[in-house]
């Protein structure tokens, strides 16, 4: 508001990012292995294009045929768990193509990557980027001019370069709304960003995704959002009842409350009702962009009688579902919006349709979270 190679066994991003703060001078104590990623630079380009549109063409009648399949249902015992890994997969490919990228600093700290084909347009406005060699990067690394001393200032200057490149249709889907750039959660923004540039510059992305969930009978049943055919990213997939990226200056309490209301028309007094529990997080290469995105994760149980109302125009319809054939769904289909999957494998496991019996338990749990969750 989704498939790729499996591996049990594949290895994660995590520690390539674990730091993201560095020295404009030589350091030989600098172990960052996310600044290593630098020194081993790569002549390939690729195409500035991103493949985040997609278009489905299923129904809901094929969603409940694919759900009733009893030979898949965690809840009966299955201990195959292909399926969910290629999803977590789908979401953390391109390792491969790391050295491809180069860091992006702002105030000493690395706050993205940047891949050298697309540094090739920034190279035009040589008065906005600038390019550098020194201290613990050991290699390129893309900075802003240092006559912008305030976020304000990077925010309005890299907002002009953005406009352009947005008009000549390399940056796609521009949507008017600022992500702030910071190299951890609880760090100050450095500035803000125009949301559809943030994978071009390799940006750390949150957002909230809630599970509104009715039991009913010692059942539980997920409401499950179908996107508008109109919109301009997953059109037609499946989502989650409630989600959304986090911008700048909002909270995730107040985003999620916001969210409540604009998808699902759900009223401040229930959404306040949600609870926290978690987040997934995931690094994915695309062509030109890079998302580190971390998903803060919330469970809604809802009144049996609730019935979302889509505000926005965003959803075309929503269906109650039971949480073990949207299992099934997820396991069997792409249906859902790739990351969704994430989020609602973390709900399987946290209420017990994923068992440790099951072959790969361990390695899909820490799959949840392949990214820096910083």
């Amino acid at each position: 508001m989704a498939c790729g190679f499996c591996s049990l066994r594949r290895p994660t991003l995590t520690s390539l990012f674990s730091s993201h703060s560095l020295a404009l001078t030589p350091n030989p104590h600098c172990r960052s292995s996310s600044l290593r990623i630098s020194r081993a630079l790569s002549a390939t380009t690729l195409p500035i294009t991103s493949s985040s549109s997609s278009s489905s063409f299923f129904t809901w009648d094929d969603v409940f045929e694919i759900g009733r399949k009893e030979s898949a249902s965690p809840q009966n015992g299955s201990s195959d768990l292909t399926g969910f890994l290629e999803k977590i997969d789908h979401c953390n490919r391109g390792s491969e193509k790391l050295a491809e990228f180069i860091p992006f600093v702002i105030e000493e700290q690395i706050v993205g990557y940047i891949h050298k084909g697309f540094t090739e347009y920034l190279r035009e406005f040589h008065d906005t980027f600038t390019f550098s060699k020194n201290g613990c990067v050991g290699g390129d690394y893309v900075t802003l001019s240092l006559m912008f001393e305030k976020p304000v200032d990077r925010t309005r200057a890299v907002a002009d370069v953005i406009r352009i490149l947005g008009d000549k249709g390399i940056i796609p889907g521009i949507r008017n709304e600022l992500y702030p750039v910071k190299p951890s959660f609880n760090a100050p923004a450095v500035f803000s960003l125009e949301r559809a540039a943030a994978p071009y510059f390799g940006l750390k992305g949150y957002g909230v995704h809630m599970n509104g969930y009715v039991e009913r009978d010692g059942q539980k049943s997920l409401w499950i959002g179908k996107r508008s055919l109109t919109k301009s990213t997953y059109p037609g997939m499946l989502d989650h009842l409630v989600a959304g990226g986090l911008p700048h200056g909002i909270s995730c309490g107040d985003n999620l409350v916001k969210e409540c209301e604009e998808e699902a028309g759900i009223s401040k007094v229930i959404a306040d009702r949600a609870i926290a529990v978690g987040a997934v997080s995931y690094m994915d290469i695309d062509q030109c962009c890079f998302k580190r995105d971390v998903l803060f994760c919330y469970d809604l149980k809802l009144p049996e009688d609730f019935v979302p109302i889509n505000q926005d125009g965003e959803v075309e319809s929503f269906k109650l579902i039971p949480v073990a054939q949207v299992a099934n769904v997820i396991r069997e289909t792409s249906f859902f919006k790739a990351n969704c999957s994430l989020v609602i494998i973390d709900l399987l496991f946290r209420h017990g349709f994923i068992r440790p019996e099951s072959s790969g338990y361990l390695d899909l749990y820490r799959s949840l979270r392949n990214g820096d969750c910083s």
